[in-house]
């Protein structure tokens, strides 16, 4: 006999589960009484939208699902922004949520939040478990559905007294990977399209990549002089140093990039769901018949067609489909010089206004950091310096969220650091973008994540205030903010802090954050006026 929690800590170590992010809460006692002696990592965060994208960055970074547990009510609810981006990003995760009593349902008990209307839109299932010897049951289809197709969250409601109550049951096996494979006369059919174009473009993206994956797009690429564009914050699917690759598909695209792809007579899109950033606002192809004709690869078939009308659509893994691309292509030859020297014009540094210039900051981080130097980021302008002028260099280094979640970039970097504790890892944060989740500066200290977090401080919400000087000229409102001391704030952690006042002293800061064996914030005063790469109030 075991009680509901040992029973449910048994299914996760069986699905092969090694680390648990979590909030402690008295609606899930019997789960964490069971964590206790089962070699389940458990790490203990501050806020549990901070522990929900720490879950969602694992998944993100190693393909396999996040483990976040919330207690009953504001636990869940403010879990919901890290379960809203796995959504959007296709990542696979499961929050697992204490709940009130069974015998108190639907009386609006003390945090009764009834969760199968409240997480609906943005998971890919959500259930509560009814009966102690069916948690095995639920666990197994949880861990199915959040990887299966296009991936996503699954959200598990766990009355307390089903965790509580003791059952004999067997566990539930180990569930296996879905094989869709690619059909090998689709996949010649567009091979034999590609070879035909005069201009052809790819944009890649999506989940369900891998290295191999990567490695065989890189090659793929080289044999069909095949130019190569990243979907939104997937550039680290191929090494940006590549001759075939042409940049980011992306807020800030390149225009020359985007004059390029709307003259293109062939797209093929591997992986990518082709959403509202990848496109400008739907705006780089029409809807929903593109100009140019489209090939659309993607792992769920309920994708293909959602905005865009494809003339050749192929459900299956991107990884799946390269293996097969890769045995029919023959070699090709384009002249791609021109288009990859528009790349490079691109990452020239445009000068901002201020002392500590982003741009600056970026080329050098981008030189100082070794290739698998994995880098994170939450939403926020100063991002636009890091898409335009940082290189990625190895696969799965760019932990961002696509679904422009603020508050991202801290708790993914400890998430990355935890799992990858031999690989640098730092984190970009704005000063608004950081303080949504600078509470887990301290889960960083009390678990040895030593990220280093560079916060760049100009004292304003600079996105907003950018569109509100497009829209509202000299009219502000709402976007100022008074920061902290943010280096201090470190300090008083016990990790590391400095400030800098000029792009001269970055590198000296930086290279005693490294050697401090300590997590770091290093905070860099920037100009308000500098909004973006290319754009001063």
């Amino acid at each position: 006999m075991r009680h509901g929690g040992k029973v449910l800590i048994d299914q996760l170590r069986i699905q092969g589960v090694k680390r648990v992010f979590c909030i402690p809460g008295e609606s899930y006692l019997a789960a964490l009484d069971g964590l206790l002696e089962s070699g389940i990592e458990t790490i203990v965060g501050r806020h549990e939208g901070g522990v929900s994208m720490m879950a969602e960055a694992y998944g993100k970074l190693t393909g396999k699902p996040g483990v976040a547990f919330v207690t009953r009510g504001p636990g869940a609810t403010n879990a919901c922004s890290g379960v809203h981006v796995a959504f959007q990003d296709s990542t696979p995760l499961i929050l697992l949520v204490g709940q009130v009593a069974s015998d108190q349902r639907d009386r609006e008990a003390f945090q009764e939040i009834e969760y199968r209307k409240m997480f609906e839109p943005l998971a890919k299932w959500v259930a509560e478990i009814d009966r102690a010897d069916r948690i095995p049951e639920y666990i197994a289809r949880a861990f199915s559905v959040a990887c299966s197709g296009r991936p996503g969250p699954v959200v598990l409601a766990l009355p307390e007294d089903i965790l509580a109550a003791d059952c004999d049951v067997i566990d539930a096996k180990a569930v296996v990977e879905v094989t869709q494979g690619a059909d090998v006369n689709v996949v010649r059919e567009i091979v034999g399209r590609i070879a035909e174009a005069k201009r052809p473009f790819c944009i890649v993206g999506g989940s369900k990549w891998s290295k191999k994956a990567s490695f065989d797009l890189e090659k793929l690429s080289e044999r069909m002089s095949l130019p190569i564009g990243t979907s939104f914050r997937c550039q680290d699917f191929i090494d940006n140093r590549h001759p075939n690759y042409m940049g980011d598909v992306g807020l800030g695209i390149n225009p020359k990039l985007k004059a390029y792809i709307k003259s293109a007579d062939l797209l093929l899109c591997l992986g990518a769901r082709l959403g509202e950033n990848t496109t400008g606002g739907y705006s780089l192809l029409k809807v929903p018949n593109t100009e140019n004709p489209l090939i659309h690869v993607h792992p769920d078939p309920n994708e293909l067609g959602r905005v865009y009308t494809p003339d050749i659509s192929l459900a299956c893994n991107s990884s799946d489909f390269l293996v097969e691309a890769l045995a029919s292509a023959a070699k090709k030859r384009r002249n791609l010089t021109k288009f990859r020297n528009d790349y490079f014009s691109w990452r020239e540094p445009y000068e901002t206004p201020g002392l500590v210039k982003m741009e600056q900051i970026i080329l050098q981080l981008n030189d100082a950091l070794a290739e698998d130097a994995i880098v994170t980021n939450g939403a926020g302008n100063y991002a636009a310096w890091l898409h335009r002028y940082f290189q990625y260099k190895s696969f799965k280094t760019q932990l961002a969220p696509t679904s422009g979640s603020m508050g991202y970039g801290i708790p993914a970097a400890i998430s990355a650091k935890l799992e990858c504790p031999s690989t640098e890892v730092v984190c970009l944060a704005g000063d608004g973008c950081a303080q949504m989740s600078i509470q887990e500066f301290g889960t960083a200290m009390q678990y040895n994540a030593n990220i280093i977090i560079i916060i760049s401080n100009n004292g304003v919400y600079g996105t907003i205030r950018m569109h509100q000087e497009r829209t509202y000229p000299g009219r502000i409102s709402g976007t100022n903010m008074l920061n902290p001391n943010f280096a201090l704030l470190a300090q008083s952690y016990g990790g590391f802090g400095e400030t800098v006042t000029k792009t001269e002293d970055f590198l000296s800061a930086f290279e005693r954050a490294r050697s401090s064996g300590k997590p770091a914030i290093i905070e860099l005063k920037t100009d308000p006026l500098a909004l973006s790469p290319q754009t001063s109030a």
